[in-house]
């Protein structure tokens, strides 16, 4: 939550997490993935629709990074 002064008034702004939105070709993305950490595999990288959340608890368990560090990856590839 981030508080802004406007014109006397507080203004609450509240920041929402990003949401993992996989746009594009899913296999040239996995390949993507895989080059940046070789320790991925397919079974890792396996994506079905609705289930990002595994996907990513997947990924965070196999790389050690944080959900929103991944998020960020995916986002730029």
């Amino acid at each position: 939550m981030i508080a802004k002064r406007e014109h006397g008034y507080v203004k609450l702004k509240f920041s929402i997490m990003n949401k993992l939105e996989i746009k594009g070709n899913w296999s040239e993305l996995k390949g993507e993935l895989k080059q940046k950490y070789g320790e991925l595999t397919d079974d890792d990288l396996t994506y079905i629709e609705g289930k990002e959340d595994e996907l990513l608890g997947r990924l965070q368990k196999r790389t050690g990074e944080s959900r929103e560090k991944l998020i960020d990856e995916i986002n730029k590839l």
